[in-house]
Formats: structure tokens, C-alpha cells, sequence
């Protein structure tokens, strides 16, 4: 009888409640809609950006020459540049350089690479029916065919010779022809016809160009040593010292293979994450884990770890499935945290190469994963950027979707139309037009708004420290009308207004 009445209790109570992950959850756990937000980005640490910190890759050699970055050979006899001419076959040479005279390089080592062309075809030695080798850009991928060595004259970095994968210096011969068949027994002068002038268009500063850029050797001890130092405990202590409640963290897609990340990730940032949840639960500040960069980039930046800027997330349902798979791991692992808010699903989709039907696929099965662990941490999918996406396109989709939530990120320091503004007309902008789309982002009857990025920076100059207060006060009363809340970009940064810690720390912003 004794059983039957504790039985009894103890179905009428699940009845009440529904459970994650053990912990009893009421019902109308949603209805009161989300607390608020007060975050920051820990930007530039698990994910890594150049332009935050610069000084991490100043170890590497040859660090003008990473993954991704675009250069341009001219021939300095000829004075015309390497084309692969249409984006790929045979390479000559063009007067003015354009698209098809830009190549990106695929980092071997210090001085070996591959070159891809604007099509994505790399360029390689092709034997002809006579015995003649081509030099041509043809191949879907690369090999021992496609690998080149940049020489480079020690008085003048920029004057190089390409050693071709037979052993020969290419050359651009009277007849305007190129070929790889020169011995490279002259010097580095203007006359020589395998000296090229490299021409550096575009640079990316990311995971894997750091990693890649060190090897495999030294990466693992520079990555260690950031991770180790970058965010610490006392950085939480400021956070929650300062009236923040909450930290959004980027992570990428290879911290669920940790310990043994695929090439040329290395070990690691997993243990970071725990400590920062660890020390995220000591002083009570919420968690947002935010997938920044999923495997083949969804925007081919630097901060989502394009290797050399293509966005290949959505050409390959494998992509899809394991980054399905990373947000399973991620909140398997800390779905039990008092800490953890939110699992944001992926961040800032490009537009250009993410159609809104594949974003909300798979955002449907990024969704489905977290609630198989846990109901009640909440869902944040980032809007797409770009000129083609529309602010509200994912309401509908969303609003069946309990709990979930759209990240929009503001940079008026983007918005060049701006840029000769007074100090007023610029506030009274945030004031105004940026409030009203806040607004109407608030009021659409869709799901809760989070403005997960933001920074009180702008591109004016002659302006004071009282002008950047105001600044940044105007934009914390606009997005902090947004529900979920808002989060600043970043807490640290070498560019000071970038930078939190250093706008709280001088005054410039308080909270």
C-alpha cells in the first residue's frame, strides 16, 4: 500500500512537470519570455581573428604567405602577369591583371604551396603526347603535380622565382609563352625572365591559417599558451563586476573532434570551453556557445576558418551532418550547466551562398538535437548577411519553433553612407533609424530578437571621448529594447573601442 501511495505521488507529479536532463521543468517555462541578456563576444580566443590580436601570428615565417592569401605575378622582363585565362587551362601571360590573374595559395610549408585559381582549379604541370609539360589549372584538387616552391630575393621579399614540381623555374619566354623549364642559375635582376614581381591583393587571418602557418610542431605550444592566457578567470570577474550577466563564446566545428582534430587544428579548446563554463557557473553568468565556423566555411571569412575564402558549407550534405553533429556533441556535453543559455546554431550565413530553404533544413535539425538534451536552453539562429537577405525571413519559420531566437548584428561602422555625419546626426541616426528597425523586429509577432553583435565605434573623425560615450549610451538603450538581449564585440581587442574591458576600464561605457 506504502508503494502504491508513493507511486501515486510520483505520477501525479511528472504529470505537473516535464523534465531536462533530470531537472524538473514547468510547463510555461517559456511564457515569461527570456531574461535579458547582457553579454559579451569572447571573440579573437576559441575562434581566431587577426585583427584582434595580431601579435599571435608574428612567430610565423613567411606570415604575408598563409592560407588564402591572393597574390598576382608579374613577369618584371615582360612586365605582364601569370593568367589562368577564363579561370582555368593553360596559363599565359595578360597586360592587366583582374579575377584570372589572382591566385590563392594553399600553404605546404614556409615556401611550398598550391596555386587555386577564380574557378577553384589548381594549377599544375601537364604532360602533352610530345613529352612537353604545360603548365596548366585543371585540377579539382591537389597533388604532387600542383605544389610550387616561392623563392624570394633576400633584399627585396617581393621579387620571387616558382619553382615548378619538376624541379625547373617558371619563365615567360620572348615569344610571350610560360613554361617551367628554366634552370634558375641567374640572379634576381630585371632582365631575367623567371623573376616575378608578387603582388599581395588579400590577406585572411584565421584558425586555420595560424595553425597551418606554424605546423604541427610549434602550433599546438602557441595555441596552448592563447588559450591558456587570452580569457582567465579574472577576466569572469570583471564581467560580472561590471553589471554583465552573460558571455556569448565563438567556438568551431573542430573542438568536437578534441583531442584529435582533423589537420591543421590543433588540441585544446575544448578545455577552455569547460574552464569558461566552469568559472561561468562560479560567478553566475550565463553562456551562449556560438557556432562561429562550420566545416567549409558559411561565409568564406576568416572568423568562420575559410582556408582561402570559398564558402563550401552547402555543397556537400556531409558538411550538413557534421555540423548537425557538432551541436549534438556541444550540448550533450553541457546541457547539465547552470550556466548554459543558449546553443546559437551557426553564426552569420552568407547570403550569397546559403539559400534560406538549405539554412532552415538545417536549423530544423540543429534545433531538434539541443531539445533531445535539454528544454530549456534556448535556440539562436543567426538572420544571413548580405545585400539579398531580408531581416524577418526566418520569422515564420522560428515562431513554430519554441524557444528559439534571431541573432541580428549591427555595424553602423560598416555603413560607409554615415561616414560624414556630424557626431550628432550620427547618434541621432542610432536614435532614429536604428531604433525604428529595432522596433519593427520587436513588434512582428515573430520570435525574440538578440543583437549579438554590436560596438560603440565608428569611422568619424576629431571626436572625443564625451562623443563615444554618448555613442555607445544611444546604442545600449536602442538594443537593449531587443528581448533576448544584446551582446558587444569583443571583450578584449587590440583596437581599444573594440575592445569592452577597455571601454568599461576608461570610462567610455557604462553599464
Amino acid at each position: 500500500m506504502k508503494l502504491f501511495i508513493i507511486f501515486s505521488i510520483l505520477t501525479c507529479f511528472c504529470q505537473l512537470l516535464s523534465f531536462s536532463n533530470g531537472r524538473p521543468v514547468p510547463h510555461d517555462v517559456w511564457a515569461s519570455g527570456p531574461e535579458k541578456v547582457k553579454a559579451v563576444n569572447l571573440g579573437g580566443w576559441l575562434v581566431t581573428e587577426g585583427w584582434i590580436k595580431p601579435s599571435l601570428f608574428d612567430g610565423i615565417i613567411n606570415k604575408d604567405l598563409l592560407d588564402g592569401t591572393s597574390v598576382q605575378f608579374q613577369s618584371i622582363k615582360v612586365g605582364k602577369y601569370l593568367s589562368a585565362e577564363g579561370g582555368g587551362g593553360t596559363i599565359t601571360v595578360v597586360p592587366v591583371a583582374s579575377s584570372w590573374e589572382t591566385f590563392r595559395l594553399w600553404r605546404i610549408n614556409e615556401t611550398t604551396f598550391n596555386f587555386r585559381a577564380s574557378t577553384g582549379r589548381f594549377v599544375g604541370l601537364s604532360t602533352t603526347g610530345n613529352g612537353t609539360e604545360d603548365i596548366v589549372a585543371e585540377a579539382e584538387s591537389p597533388d604532387a603535380t600542383e605544389t610550387f616552391q616561392i623563392l624570394r630575393s633576400p633584399d627585396d621579399l617581393n621579387r620571387v622565382r616558382i619553382k615548378a614540381p619538376n624541379g625547373l623555374f617558371l619563365q615567360v619566354k620572348e615569344d610571350e609563352s610560360v613554361s617551367a623549364d628554366d634552370e634558375g642559375n641567374g640572379g634576381m635582376g630585371d632582365d631575367d625572365p623567371s623573376v616575378f614581381l608578387l603582388t599581395t591583393i588579400k590577406q585572411l587571418q584565421g584558425e586555420y591559417q595560424v595553425t597551418n602557418g606554424y605546423g604541427p610542431l610549434i602550433a599546438p605550444l602557441v595555441m596552448k599558451e592563447h588559450w591558456s592566457t587570452y580569457i582567465v578567470e579574472d577576466d569572469f570577474k570583471f564581467i560580472k563586476r561590471n553589471g554583465l550577466n552573460a558571455v556569448r563564446i565563438p567556438v568551431g566545428w573542430w573542438i568536437a573532434s578534441d583531442p584529435s582534430p582533423p589537420k591543421p587544428y590543433v588540441p585544446g579548446s575544448l578545455q577552455a570551453l569547460d574552464n569558461a563554463f566552469s568559472w561561468a557557473e562560479k560567478y553566475g553568468i550565463k553562456v551562449i556557445v556560438d557556432l562561429h565556423a562550420a566545416p567549409g566555411s558559411q561565409n568564406g571569412a576568416e572568423h568562420s576558418s575559410s582556408r582561402d575564402g570559398s564558402l563550401e558549407w552547402v555543397q556537400t550534405d556531409d558538411n550538413i551532418r557534421q555540423t548537425v553533429g557538432v551541436i549534438d556533441f556541444l550540448t550533450n556535453r553541457y546541457a547539465n550547466s547552470s550556466s548554459f543559455y543558449a546553443m546559437e546554431l551557426l553564426n552569420e550565413p552568407s547570403s550569397t551562398g546559403v539559400s534560406v530553404d538549405n539554412l532552415t533544413k538545417y536549423y530544423q535539425a540543429g534545433y531538434d538535437v539541443v531539445r533531445k538534451y535539454s528544454q530549456t536552453v534556448y535556440v539562436v539562429m543567426s538572420n544571413r548577411l548580405g545585400s539579398s537577405a531580408e531581416p524577418t525571413e526566418l520569422f515564420g519559420f522560428a515562431n513554430g519553433l519554441v524557444g528559439s531566437v534571431i541573432d541580428m548584428h549591427y555595424y553602423p561602422y560598416y555603413n560607409l553612407s554615415l561616414d560624414n555625419l556630424t557626431v550628432d546626426q550620427y547618434i541621432e541616426y542610432i536614435n532614429n533609424e536604428q531604433a525604428e528597425k529595432v522596433k519593427q523586429l520587436t513588434t512582428s509577432n515573430g520570435p525574440p530578437i538578440f543583437i549579438g553583435e554590436w560596438v560603440a565605434e565608428w569611422q568619424l573623425s576629431n571626436t572625443t571621448k564625451e562623443d563615444y560615450r554618448r555613442y555607445a549610451a544611444a546604442q545600449l538603450e536602442v538594443f537593449g529594447r531587443a528581448q533576448f538581449g544584446w551582446a558587444y564585440w569583443t571583450l578584449k581587442n587590440v583596437n581599444i573601442h573594440w575592445s569592452l574591458e577597455w571601454m568599461i576600464t576608461n570610462g567610455y561605457i557604462k553599464l
